[in-house]
């Protein structure tokens, strides 16, 4: 890490030295600044928000449960026998599989997370681009920086044209608006073939997608089926123990109660015999 900030100054030194013996003209923009004054970034940003608060509390919800377990089965542990712990271990495991999966799935490097941030900002990115390449034209940048990928120890605001990229942003947005409604128009009779084929390949992809979901839907139910039954016969097996153990307490109680009794009245018989007389 301090390699790479090393090399940043060291490139934006030896740039900034070059540009400035040829009186270039230099400027930068901030990214961060721009995503957060485009609407339609922040409205989509604060939906993935939402999305990724309700998949932490999943994660949360399915986590407790697996505590809950866990407790449940180091209480019970002295009333079962080997066999129904390591069953009762290798659920909690597979539940345990089964929540990393999830959170992964959501918030690892390849996750929803990640990658929905990433078509997020990509047609913002896609814009900004376009306005710097458009004012570094028409206003002769040499040089156009992103503050956001570049350490920099000190930025005159003279140089930001951030508030430039937000205006073309806009106007472009406006012209698109305006040349859309008459292009389409124009160009339905030449795009209704393209769109059809377009159409028809979502729609298989859809199908190819679709079959898939539904085959680890099937999957998913099917282990959650296997998992049911398998409590279900540890919750049988489980009373069994639990009324096999009552039983022999109970018989272990009768007999020490039928003992007592006979010790009792042999003590009465003795006591009443001629030879006490």
């Amino acid at each position: 890490m301090k390699t790479k900030v090393l090399l940043t100054l060291l490139t934006i030194g030896l740039t900034l030295q070059l540009t400035a013996q040829r009186g270039s003209r230099i400027a930068y923009v901030d990214m961060e600044y721009i995503l957060e004054n485009v609407d339609e970034y922040q409205q989509a940003s604060k939906q993935l928000e939402s999305k990724a608060a309700k998949w932490k509390v999943e994660i949360e919800t399915r986590q407790q449960k697996i505590d809950g377990l866990k407790n449940e089965l180091q209480a019970e542990k002295v009333l079962l026998t080997k066999e129904l712990i390591e069953e009762r271990e290798e659920e909690i495991q597979a539940q345990e599989r089964e929540m990393l999966e999830y959170q992964q799935d959501r918030f690892g490097p390849q996750g929803d997370l990640v990658q929905q941030k990433k078509m997020l900002i990509r047609p913002i990115q896609d814009q900004v681009f376009n306005a710097v390449k458009e004012l570094g034209v028409n206003k002769k940048y040499d040089i156009i920086f992103d503050k956001s990928d570049v350490v920099m120890l000190f930025s005159n605001d003279r140089h930001d044209i951030s508030d430039q990229v937000l205006r073309l942003i806009g106007r472009a947005k406006k012209l698109k608006k305006n040349k859309g409604k008459k292009a389409k128009t124009e160009l339905e009779e030449y795009t209704e073939p393209v769109n059809e084929a377009v159409k028809a390949r979502a729609d298989e992809k859809k199908k190819k997608a679709k079959t898939r979901a539904e085959q680890a839907e099937e999957a998913r139910k099917k282990k959650i089926a296997e998992r049911e039954a398998r409590k279900k016969a540890y919750e049988e097996r489980r009373k069994k123990l639990l009324a096999e153990r009552e039983a022999k307490r109970k018989a272990k109680e009768e007999k020490r109660k039928q003992s007592e009794q006979d010790k009792n009245k042999e003590e009465e018989n003795k006591n009443n015999s001629p030879d006490n007389g």
